[in-house]
């Protein structure tokens, strides 16, 4: 008897790299296909496959997005090629971080949230100054968490065990639970997660291996209520610890993956939030209203050893400088989004937020580490208030055109208190209290054109805007020239197209831009190792990204993306420097990454999932200094994975920097003796990780 044909098998859904499109950037959902903006939407499908779990795993997701590479809770994110240097201090960040509707930093490194149970995440490219304000020069980077669930209690548990060549083993679990609490009124959603990464360098002076280690302990709650069909509120909290053991830079002087520091160059970066999202329909229009309180403490130690001469202690031989601060900030958003359709929709928002941070410093110099006394000491406190309102319009033009066009008006107000103590000859030892006002419009202006096919094609004109502040360290007082640093304004032009080509197998997503960069802030170190801000000059930036998705077959993807561009100082500001090389520091002129994907389904509703993963960072300098300006980045690396997925588990492994490279990635680590060895911050070595989940 001849046997029934084996059943065919179904084809395979599309694979899970293709993202979702609806975002929340532009304070309202719309299709990211339709916005005339460059942006890359994230999804939790797509995070999870490519097994990415932080700000610095996006850097293979999103055109043109970089990150230093200083370690864990000290990196810098830059869009778009547009770099204020490679150190974290008093200027604002060019990149808007934001958790949610709240806004997470100001002048502090990002906190390095994980992205655990996460529903998008948005990366919006250019100045975002209409609708974000003041610190988004660069874009925004926004991370969408998922919210309480009415229908069914439902859970979620994840482990990671990883081993790191040469290196110490890491460890990861991850948890999650959705209840409904009152039948169709109220739910919770909890997560929970812990991080262990193990270290890869060694102190061959304090004779430790692996000094690098990173603890990283979080969670969220968020409780949520259904007052009426149409409108909810909802609670939420967040929490993280992360604290390093050391930071992850050698010296070229050293073999191999090895430094001899006198200390260790701990750090930690807390962070936490609670906030207020009331949203609902009024006869006007659709209300969202975001109300957060945000801490944020973070601090690191230096070993300033090599110092000593700056500071009068010759006869010294051990430097420790040790940073502190503490951020308080209340924020207040609440924006009206028109509802009704037709040829014209609005929006109209105000914002509010008052911060204080509280920033002390200290060096502290010995002998044969017994009893180290102080030389230099600041206790420094600032104080910043904004206000807001801002707007925009979009008229439908008909025949598919559209217009697009608002602004933010913002004040900012600050007030710097500074105590400074020096216990050195030649040191002076001061005071101050200095306050200031700053005001600013920040426009927008977009025209757009989709295509019956619904390609499309537009115009945007955007700018974005940073305050100016106060210098108060050092062993003297700043000279007149740099006891204040002014605002910057940065100014885009843009052209963009967003295509589906080849019967809907392949999605581009382009755009070619051009930045003119006034007065450019930029955070430095005087001789000493004690930091300041400056402006350093005029620049501009010019350049093209392109994201694009390209579906060959069934269960086949490949998402590329790359950016080209070529940013460029056009101007010196002589009281910053005679000389400065003329390039933008930290950031290449060409990067590009890859990611193919191959799914498969098997019987019993089993998927096979295979992806490989190639990135590529170009060249550039470390600073404006072309004595201190060594050449970095010119690098690969990738990832390799395999996963097995059922209905309710997912087993995956993944192997990262399979090559096993080296290459420098960020050279910056310590500032005390940065300019006197070469520094050097390396990729992780070859690491392979084994990820188990389960739902219930």
């Amino acid at each position: 008897r001849t046997p029934p044909p084996s059943p065919r098998l179904p084809p395979p859904p599309p694979p899970s790299i293709v993202s979702e499109v609806l975002v929340t950037a532009t304070k309202r959902v719309e299709d990211a296909n339709r916005l005339p903006a460059s942006i890359s939407v994230i999804g939790a499908d797509q995070l999870e496959t490519a097994g990415v779990k932080d700000a610095a795993g996006l850097m293979r997701l999103a055109a043109g997005m970089t990150t230093t590479n200083l370690g864990p809770g000290r990196d810098k994110i830059m869009l778009r090629g547009i770099s204020d240097g490679a150190f974290t201090g008093r200027t604002r960040s060019t990149v808007g971080i934001f958790l949610d509707n709240a806004p997470i930093t100001y002048n502090a490194p990002d906190p390095d949230l994980r992205l655990a149970d996460v529903t998008t995440v948005e990366v919006v490219r250019g100045p975002q100054g209409a609708l974000y304000g003041a610190g988004s020069i660069s874009g925004v980077y926004r991370i969408i968490t998922r919210k309480p669930e009415l229908d069914a209690f439902h859970a979620k548990l994840g482990a990671l065990t990883g081993w790191t060549k040469s290196g110490s083993a890491s460890t990861s679990l991850e948890a999650m639970v959705n209840a409904p609490l009152i039948e169709g009124r109220l739910a919770a959603r909890l997560v929970a997660y812990h991080d262990l990464e193990g270290g890869y360098l060694d102190d061959v002076n304090l004779r430790l291996s692996n000094v690098d280690r990173t603890i990283r302990d979080g969670g969220r709650l968020a409780v949520k209520a259904w007052l009426t069909p149409d409108w909810t509120v909802t609670l939420s909290g967040a929490v993280q610890q992360l604290d390093s053991n050391d930071t992850q830079y050698v010296t070229a002087s050293n073999a191999g993956l090895q430094r001899a520091n006198r200390v260790r160059e701990n750090h930690k970066n807390d962070f936490a939030q609670v906030g207020l999202a009331i949203e609902g329909a009024t006869p006007f229009g659709q209300l969202q209203s975001s109300t957060a309180y945000i801490r944020h403490a973070f601090a690191s130690q230096y070993d300033a050893s090599a110092a000593l001469s700056r500071f009068g202690a010759s006869a010294a031989d051990l430097g420790v400088y040790q940073e502190r601060a503490k951020i308080d900030m209340v924020v207040q958003d609440a924006v009206l989004t028109s509802t009704a359709a037709g040829r014209y929709r609005w929006l109209a928002g105000v914002y509010g937020a008052v911060s204080n941070e509280d920033s002390p410093s200290e060096l502290r110099v010995g002998v044969n580490a017994l009893a180290p006394r102080a030389v230099y000491s600041e206790i420094r406190s600032d104080r910043l208030s904004e206000v807001a309102a801002y707007g925009e319009v979009s008229i439908d033009l008909g025949s598919g055109w559209g217009l697009a066009f608002g602004g933010r008006g913002s004040r900012i107000s600050r007030r710097t208190s500074s105590d400074v103590t020096v216990n050195v000859a030649g040191g002076q030892s001061r005071a101050m209290i200095r306050k200031a006002d700053f005001s600013n419009w920040s426009p927008k202006l977009s025209l757009q054109y989709v295509f019956p096919n619904g390609a499309m094609v537009y115009g945007l004109a955007t700018e974005g805007y940073r305050a100016g502040g106060f210098n108060s360290g050092g062993l003297v007082a700043p000279n007149p020239a740099r006891r204040a640093y002014r605002p910057d304004r940065l100014r885009n032009y843009e052209l963009g197209a967003k295509l589906n080509l080849l019967d809907q197998r392949l999605d581009v997503r382009a755009a070619a831009f051009y930045d003119l960069w006034d007065d450019i802030q930029s955070d430095q170190y005087f001789p000493s190792g004690l930091p300041y801000t400056a402006n350093v000059g005029d620049g501009r930036n010019v350049g093209l990204e392109v994201e694009a998705t390209w579906r060959p077959a069934p269960g086949w993807a490949l998402q590329s993306n790359a950016l080209f561009d070529d940013p460029k100082i056009t101007r010196a500001d002589p009281r910053f420097a005679s000389r400065i090389q003329n390039q933008l520091p930290g950031v290449p002129d060409m990067s590009f990454s890859a990611l193919l994907t191959y799914e498969r389904p098997l019987r019993d509703g089993l998927t096979l999932l295979f992806t490989g993963q190639t990135t590529y960072v170009g060249r550039s300098r470390l600073t404006f200094d072309p004595a201190l300006s060594p050449v970095m980045g010119g690098y690969f690396t990738g990832r390799l994975s395999a996963q097995l997925k059922g209905p309710v588990w997912r087993l995956a492994a993944f192997l990262d920097n399979p090559a096993d490279t080296q290459a420098d990635t960020f050279a910056y680590g310590n500032p005390f003796s940065f300019g006197q060895v070469r520094q050097v911050t390396p990729q992780r070595p070859r690491t392979l990780s084994l990820v188990a989940t389960r739902t219930f």
